[in-house]
């Protein structure tokens, strides 16, 4: 069959069965007449814009048709988006007005990031793209510049990205827009975003949820967002679902959401409409704001939300072929994409390009009409791309010593809970500039600790409302990506603790986010910002009471598929080194921070000095589970991950005892970027300090607490490598105990001790001719406490006792009770 056939272009939604009161709930304006030098203004700005941005996905050369076109004036490779390009266009022209006549500060997020053209032809036209980049000035050469380099290796890229000035948003993945902006404007009291989502974006999970934003936004504390939806009808190669929805139905929808629906459709006087909407919408935000800031704030306030609709590709060519175009899915990215061979598309090409009459908007030297200039703000800090906030507010955080929450050696803590001590204390001396954003699991992940001095931001909860709560929590993890994302881009600094096996709902948003910081990071205007921080916990190792689908240890393979200047990966082994990571991470600038660590009471076998020092160095031998403090050992035994690393502890005490004769020696690694090879990584061990830590001949065994394959990509390169043997979790789960986890997926104190006996068997005559028995033993006591926990249902009471090598004595530790 063949693709979806149109018989009429921009076809209407059919009629819907709802009352037709319910358009009473869609906000109706009085239409106020526009000053005429302004409606000028407006038009030309547009028309000048969409000839730019029709320009850049076609002309190679010839940009202001001074001459007839021809096929050589024609790009080789048509690339971009032109259907959702105008009302992007037409919307940057109205938020210019509004941001010249109201003073306003504001940013405009874009959900369609493949309409490039457009916000780079507004960005030319307001004088931004110049600032940033010299070649792109406001004359012909420059002009030419920006249309024939667009899409090709030497400027700039099809979709919005980080070059772009004013973008917080890449939009190639879409669903986030609406979330981002509503992160951007949290504690940023004067602040408005404006927020176009297409209607095709609006179709996907993430923007869904994200239109419960508004419930978190405090408007005592935090500015606005103005979302706009774009519905121009079509998709790729479909109609969308609300260009199937008529009013009654977008209007029933918004207003059960908490907005207050205004539909822009007058396509006969499109900017009195916008112009009269975008207005009201601002009235609307500084009277919700006026009353939260004057102590008499209004009960779950309805924000405004314009629905916007125009046809796609508005302004293009009708029809190509005798196909519609103008108002259909054929407009979606090149309308006409035989022009550099068909004459009748170079024909239709020219016709569209001269019907924007651009003689009357460039001078010969190719500057800007004057009259385009009266809507764009004077004040360059007020211009779209030249917002402070998108490329130079980075705040630093007040830290404190992290050490004064330190736990004591010897004894017992949970990392979460000892990091909520110091997160409550980061809370109370930065009230403005740090928030958390978690999908519901603080409590359950021990960070409740936070909740001294503050509390969980949800306005429509009258137990939290207008309390100023550094804590948001929503059961969705886009959600709260996409908060975070926006919040660190505009200067701020986020944490996103979640359990483990539910991060990687997010991770292909964290690589987009990834992707553009890496871009970032080339320019040479765009400054630093805090890295972004999750804390992975609840992990697989303890999740033996939720089953299978909660043990999940993925994400960590996602962030090391990052580049080197970017990818963070740590595993503190206790509390302490998770305090002194954490600092750290929010000290931190630039990358993904991910650390893994335990809720559960962990042994502290490191003081806060140890701690740091460990820290600081990636990985150490831990000579007090070492055999003479590890010198000249048989086998390195390496633990990576809390749990993983208490059986390499585990395993070495009862080396001790069944084996004495093998020397074994014992480190712990807490950054797992350590291990890549020389020069891949900044942090990445020398061969001579990877050789002096792990040996440059004995075997080493790795317990793990990821999958294996990331170590081996790691260590891959490393001399000798047939000397290691890896242990880590093997997709092996149920709902059970703790440590049978350990024992379905092999890395267990007992197979720990199988491979060092194996290990140390190579080069040490006395353990090999013991190996055979010792392992029968060791495999003995591994079947007995398998058959003790499938027959009572728990592991033994010793278990998870901590040696103290020194007196040989145990201390008791109890696991932790599944939450």
């Amino acid at each position: 069959m063949p693709g979806e056939v149109i018989d009429r272009p921009n076809p209407q939604p059919l009629p819907s069965h709802i009352e037709e009161h319910v358009l009473s709930l869609a906000v109706k304006l009085e239409k106020a007449k526009l000053d005429s030098s302004i409606a000028k203004s407006l038009q030309e700005f547009r028309r000048a814009a969409n000839y730019i941005a029709a320009a850049m996905i076609f002309l190679h050369d010839n940009v202001l048709l001074e001459r007839d076109l021809a096929f050589d004036d024609i790009k080789p490779r048509l690339l971009g988006h032109w259907g959702t390009c105008p009302g992007l266009i037409l919307v940057y022209s109205h938020l210019n007005l509004l941001a010249s006549v109201y003073d306003q500060d504001i940013i405009y997020v874009v959900g369609p990031g493949h309409g490039a053209p457009a916000i780079l032809a507004s960005l030319w036209l307001e004088g931004s793209l110049e600032r940033f980049y010299p070649q792109y000035s406001r004359t012909k050469q420059g002009l030419h510049n920006l249309i024939t380099k667009f899409s090709t290796p030497t400027g700039f890229p099809s979709h919005i990205n980080a070059e772009t000035p004013g973008a917080i948003h890449e939009g190639g993945e879409l669903g986030y827009a609406l979330s981002v902006a509503y992160g951007a404007v949290m504690d940023r009291p004067d602040l408005v975003v404006a927020c176009i989502v297409g209607d095709g974006e609006s179709e996907t999970g993430p923007t869904a949820t994200a239109w419960h934003a508004a419930k978190y936004i405090d408007p005592k504390e935090s500015g606005a967002v103005i979302p706009i939806v774009h519905v121009n009808g079509f998709k790729i190669s479909e109609r969308t679902i609300y260009g199937c929805m008529d009013d009654k139905e977008m209007a029933t929808l918004f207003t059960g959401y908490g907005y207050q629906p205004r539909f822009v459709e007058d396509l006969e006087d499109i900017d009195g409409d916008l112009g009269a909407s975008m207005g009201w919408a601002l009235s609307e935000i500084h009277r919700i704001q006026k009353a939260a800031r004057s102590g008499k704030p209004i009960v779950k306030p309805r924000w405004p939300v314009l629905i916007l609709r125009t046809p796609k590709g508005w302004g293009g060519p009708k029809k190509v072929h005798g196909e519609i175009m103008e108002g259909s899915f054929h407009a979606h990215q090149v309308p006409l994409m035989a022009a550099k061979k068909d004459d009748e598309e170079l024909k239709q090409l020219r016709e569209w390009l001269l019907s924007y009459k651009p003689s009357e908007l460039f001078t010969k030297d190719g500057s800007v009409a004057k009259d385009i200039l009266k809507i764009i703000p004077r004040d360059d800090s007020k211009k779209l791309g030249q917002q402070i906030d998108t490329y130079g507010s980075h705040e630093e955080l007040k830290l404190p010593d992290w050490k004064s929450f330190g736990a004591k050696k010897g004894g017992q803590a949970s990392c979460m809970k000892v990091c909520g001590e110091m997160l409550d204390q980061i809370f109370v001396d930065n009230p403005h500039s740090i928030r958390v954003f978690s999908p519901d699991e603080l409590v359950s992940n021990k960070l409740d600790a936070v909740f001294k001095h503050t509390g969980r931001n949800f306005q429509w909860d009258e137990f939290s409302n207008g309390q100023g709560g550094r804590v948001i929590e929503i059961l969705s993890e886009h959600t709260c990506q996409g908060f975070m994302q926006g919040y660190t881009l505009t200067g701020r600094t986020a944490l996103f603790p979640s359990y483990e096996s539910f991060l990687g709902i997010i991770h292909t948003m964290m690589v987009q986010y990834s992707k553009f910081n890496k871009m970032a990071r080339e320019t040479t205007w765009r400054k630093d910002i805090s890295s972004i921080n999750y804390i992975e916990t609840s992990t697989w190792t303890r999740q033996e009471h939720n089953g299978f689908s909660h043990q999940n240890p993925s994400f960590i393979g996602a962030v090391l598929n990052l580049k080197p200047t970017a990818a963070r990966v740590y595993l503190p082994p206790d509390a302490n080194t998770f305090l002194s990571t954490l600092a750290h991470c929010l000290r931190s600038k630039n990358y993904v921070n991910l650390m893994v660590g335990s809720k559960q009471p962990q042994p502290v076998f490191l003081s806060p000095e140890e701690a740091e020092s460990h820290c600081r160095a990636g990985a150490s031998v831990w000579k007090f589970a070492s055999t003479d403090g590890g010198l000249n050992p048989d086998i390195v035994l390496v633990g990576i991950g809390a749990e993983l690393t208490f059986e390499v502890i585990e395993a070495a005490a009862m080396l001790r005892q069944k084996a004495p004769l093998l020397r074994v020696r014992v480190i712990n690694v807490t950054d797992l970027m350590v291990l890549g090879l020389e020069g891949s990584h900044p942090h990445a061990l020398s061969h001579n300090d990877f050789d002096a830590l792990f040996t440059p001949d004995k075997p080493i065994h790795f317990n793990y607490h990821g999958y294996a394959n990331e170590l081996k990509g790691l260590l891959f390169g490393r001399p000798n490598l047939d000397r290691i043997t890896i242990e880590a979790y093997n997709e092996e789960g149920s709902t059970t105990t703790p440590l049978d986890m350990m024992l379905r997926n092999r890395v267990s104190r007992w197979h720990v001790v199988d491979a060092a006996l194996k290990g140390a068997a190579v080069g040490n005559e006395k353990v090999r001719l013991d190996m055979h028995e010792l392992r029968s033993n060791n495999s003995h006591e591994l079947k007995k406490v398998s058959d003790y926990i499938m027959k009572m249902g728990k592991d033994p009471d010793d278990a998870y006792d901590t040696p103290n090598f020194a007196s040989g004595e145990r201390t008791h530790r109890d696991v932790g009770y599944a939450d």
